[in-house]
């Protein structure tokens, strides 16, 4: 009983510190109280609410240390900005879905949470429905008045990923598996144009299918023009979410999504719900990581690093995680 008082009193006190720290600093205060719910101490789920209170506070934190820098930071923004994010009036609830990060559980978990859905085991709504255009409002689909109202005054949540295992996982998902409906698409669309302009002698096979595209050749497909950085599948979280921005309150990592996501849906009072873990009979992307970056040459890595380092620096994610070592 007197450990988990002592417990209880020092998240308590941490919190207060924090809040204190946000107020002092001018780190927009209003927004950081008005998004957070009643704030308890005790439960199973007291760390997950202490670490998306730190997160929110670091990323604020970065936010402004980058715009100190930014030789044009007032950018003029339009609807169309905002089209990554869900709109969930009845839990008044944002979601900016990032693809490789569970945004196909998310979905079909709020799709059960608003109704959409009658069952509350999220793994029976089929992926295509789950992701179809007609099942969720979108931000952009309302007027810059109304999105600032929204973006004042709504939980705002976003799942963020190391982006190094976000891009492996995009390029496994759809241009490494083969005889699925989704790595079709991608490697027609892509894989036939990367075989044909980055391999010497490719078969008449590999240039009409597209389905054996090489990690190192995906990677200087991405690199070498920025316009082939446009699909939102490994498209920059900054670019996607665009966190300093938008003030995000709820800010779930891959690495805990489980725990995170049981505490957001307490929070919008949809706690009935089971998130979905992890499938076991699937080997993570995250210990592959060391076998396909190995294959990269020391340019590559660096090419890869200038275009990722915004989401790097502002989610706290670093290059020695996977690599070992920085490339500085």
């Amino acid at each position: 009983m007197m450990k988990g008082w002592k417990q209880a009193m020092w998240l308590l006190i941490m919190l207060i510190c924090k809040l204190l720290f946000v107020k002092a600093n001018n780190l927009n205060f209003d927004d950081y109280t008005n998004k957070q719910l009643p704030y308890s101490v005790s439960g199973s789920n007291a760390l997950a609410r202490s670490a998306l209170v730190e997160r929110q506070e670091k990323l604020q934190y970065n936010c402004e240390e980058i715009i100190k820098f930014d030789i044009n930071p007032k950018k003029i923004y339009e609807p169309d900005d905002f089209k990554n994010i869900l709109v969930d009036d009845q839990h008044e609830l944002l979601y900016c879905y990032v693809p490789k990060v569970a945004c196909t559980n998310w979905k079909r978990v709020l799709m059960i949470a608003t109704g959409k859905w009658s069952d509350n085991d999220p793994l029976e709504i089929p992926a295509d429905l789950a992701h179809s255009a007609s099942s969720f409002q979108r931000l952009n689909n309302f007027t810059m008045t109304e999105i600032e109202e929204k973006l004042s005054t709504y939980n705002t949540l976003i799942v963020v990923r190391h982006p190094f295992e976000r891009l492996l996982s995009a390029y496994r998902n759809k241009l490494e598996t083969r005889d699925e409906k989704s790595s079709r698409y991608f490697q027609t669309r892509f894989g036939r144009k990367i075989v044909k302009k980055y391999r010497q002698n490719a078969t008449q096979e590999s240039l009409m299918k597209g389905d054996d595209v090489k990690f190192p050749e995906f990677v200087d497909f991405i690199t070498d023009d920025i316009n082939n950085m446009t699909n939102e599948h490994w498209r920059t979280i900054s670019d996607l979410c665009l966190p300093c921005k938008v003030n995000y309150n709820l800010i779930s990592k891959y690495e805990t999504l489980v725990e995170d996501a049981t505490e957001v849906l307490e929070r919008i009072g949809a706690s009935y719900i089971t998130f979905p873990t992890r499938p076991l009979n699937r080997e993570p992307t995250g210990q592959k990581l060391e076998q396909y970056y190995s294959s990269l040459s020391f340019k590559q890595l660096r090419k890869l690093a200038d275009i990722y380092w915004l989401d790097f620096r502002l989610f706290d994610y670093s290059l020695e995680e996977v690599l070992g070592f920085s490339l500085a």
